[in-house]
């Protein structure tokens, strides 16, 4: 639903986004993550028709955007980072006023604006003023104005930042409401942990480059080249931690730290070779309590590639 081929976007001299070449398919979703500055906002704005790239192409859908941004606009619902509203206007009114502005007939808008107020689970807010919102509750009214017109494809431009840990799980919750409904979504972010728990697929921006694209589990994959394993006993973890030690060639065991009854350790190996070391420790007597692969984060995986430090 999403494609872009060496999109390109100077500001002058400065190359905010260079030859992007990605795919996203239809019911995705997918984090778009980078640090401020990376060119993500530059690369929502070409999708949605409201920026022209220095060069390359996109395409939402089989239309190309510089050469329709019409139908893409038709296409395409845009939230961006933060957005302006109306003093003295309802929920209701503000919504109806940009139903108006989709030429969505009066006869029909009614009902649309009580349908997208329930997907988003706004319906509470309809008589409330926009102004008086939180940052939260605006951010739903915001995603019910984007759904309006029935947009096969939302690009919401940091709609976790700012929000409280509750509204993140209700924003994160809705995402994948309209992922089920069939919506492909890109959302950008620099607040890594909650798109590790929505997103299908991510990409990886520094400094306007693409450096890594895919399904979550392969782009981490690809990231770590060994596996880290979490062992916890429940007495003997010294001897324990010993033993691993001294086997460590044998089973090409590396990295290992003790912290209390838990060890860790660093191991490049296949699941066979790890229940292997599992069925040797409990035959040897050690009182294993959990023996489990700890998977790489996406705030690792971020890091690893571009050298920053992750937000939070």
């Amino acid at each position: 639903m999403i494609r872009t081929e060496r999109l390109t976007k100077y500001y002058g001299d400065f190359c905010a986004l260079n030859e992007l070449t990605i795919e996203i398919g239809k019911g995705q979703i997918f984090g778009y993550i980078g640090p401020n500055g990376a060119g993500k906002t530059t690369t929502i704005r070409i999708l949605a028709a409201l920026m022209k790239p220095t060069r390359g192409r996109a395409f939402v859908g089989d239309i190309e955007v510089t050469g329709n941004p019409r139908k893409t606009k038709e296409m395409v619902g845009y939230l961006p980072d933060f957005f302006g509203v109306y003093e003295g206007m309802r929920v209701y009114e503000y919504l109806d006023f940009f139903g108006a502005a989709f030429k969505i007939p009066k006869r029909e808008r009614r009902g649309r604006v009580e349908e997208v107020l329930d997907v988003t689970g706004s319906t509470y807010m309809r008589d409330m003023f926009v102004e008086a919102l939180s940052r939260g509750m605006k951010q739903r009214v915001g995603i019910a104005r984007t759904l309006l017109h029935n947009p096969s494809v939302l690009l919401l431009d940091e709609p976790l930042s700012g929000l409280d840990p509750t509204a993140r799980i209700e924003m994160k919750e809705l995402m994948r409401k309209l992922g089920e409904m069939g919506k492909t979504i890109m959302v950008s972010s620099h607040i890594l942990p909650e798109l590790a728990a929505v997103c299908t697929t991510v990409g990886i921006l520094d400094h306007g480059k693409l450096l890594a694209a895919g399904p979550v589990d392969k782009v981490m994959r690809g990231i770590r080249h060994t596996r880290v394993v979490a062992l916890q006993v429940l007495t003997g973890a010294e001897t324990t931690a010993e033993f691993l030690r001294q086997s460590a060639q044998q089973y090409g065991i590396s990295n290992l730290e003790r912290e209390g009854n838990a060890i860790h350790f660093e191991w490049n190996a296949s699941e066979g070779q790890l229940a292997d070391l599992l069925a040797v420790l409990v035959n040897k007597g050690h009182r294993v309590v959990s023996f489990q692969e700890v998977p790489i984060s996406l705030e690792e995986a971020f890091m690893k590639l571009t050298g920053h430090k992750a937000q939070s």
